[in-house]
């Protein structure tokens, strides 16, 4: 890191004061062990459903392979979190507006650029998202599936993380993979299970159970079970029509359960960093 990079570190630092703490702009990190399980569908909806209860919600796609937040409903971004990096861009440019005016923002391709800024676009950054300080009460940041560096220092900055599997072994599999490197790099991270697509409360019961004995088992870590969503048809029918499920169908099965999902979220107990800056800090500087 470069010295005028130190520099903002430590200037960083010395503005992230008690009383921000008083500011509950909270962060939440949806991920995934492998692409294909819904996550995206979750982030969105769970967004959607936070929103309906009165929360200021806004939701990053910082899915660089397979970004489709926009897809899913039906918009195209005028300008990325990368454009805004290359043309020097306001936070105000890059805002847009979704379904139910839900505020979202595309990453783009290339969001490994965060990582590499000078200490000039490093200020340019920090001082543009550290307005969303107070200003939101949660950012919902919809991450790659999958073990990227990237993705990693987006994770391990969040004040939760949500972890989408489905029953098949496949996904357990690589969902452990990444709980178990999320947990080597940070141990006390808050992990949350969503199990998606289970055809019944059994099999849903029965995946959060072996995976969370297995977190204790061998990486002595508890975590929490935040529920399941259902296999439901009407999904498969929201997407096809670019409309996120919980507007379209909100009578569905998955559209109860995203909706008892965020109830349950906001009845557990909160673990709260420091906001918008403390997570700008983490993400940045801490590898």
């Amino acid at each position: 890191m470069s010295d005028q990079a130190n520099r903002l570190r430590q200037e960083v630092m010395k503005r992230i004061q008690p009383e921000d703490k008083l500011r509950r702009t909270r962060v939440i990190a949806v991920t995934s062990g492998k692409g294909g399980v819904g996550k995206s569908n979750v982030s969105l909806n769970f967004a959607l459903s936070l929103a309906a209860l009165d929360k200021k919600v806004m939701i990053f796609d910082l899915d660089v392979g397979m970004a489709n937040i926009d897809v899913l409903m039906g918009v195209t971004p005028k300008e990325t979190l990368v454009s805004m990096l290359e043309k020097n861009l306001t936070l105000d440019a890059i805002i847009q507006k979704g379904v139910n005016g839900l505020q979202y923002i595309s990453g783009g391709n290339g969001i490994g650029k965060v990582f590499s800024l000078d200490g000039e676009q490093l200020n340019h950054f920090f001082n543009e998202f550290n307005v969303l300080q107070g200003m939101v009460d949660y950012i919902i940041l919809d991450t790659g599936a999958g073990l990227t560096q990237e993705g990693m220092r987006f994770l391990q900055a969040a004040d939760d993380v949500f972890l989408v599997i489905n029953p098949e072994p496949p996904s357990i599999t690589d969902a452990y993979g990444v709980l178990k490197a999320l947990h080597a790099r940070d141990p006390k991270l808050p992990v949350k299970l969503i199990i998606n697509r289970a055809i019944s409360d059994q099999e849903a019961g029965r995946t959060a159970h072996n995976f969370q004995q297995a977190s204790e088992k061998f990486l002595n870590k508890t975590i929490d079970i935040l529920g399941w969503i259902p296999d439901d048809v009407m999904v498969r029918k929201a997407v096809m029509a670019q409309s996120p499920y919980l507007l379209e169908y909100p009578n569905a099965k998955a559209s109860e359960a995203i909706t008892q999902l965020v109830h349950t979220y906001l009845d557990l107990p909160s673990t709260y960093k420091l906001g918008v800056k403390g997570f700008l800090t983490k993400m940045l500087f801490h590898k």
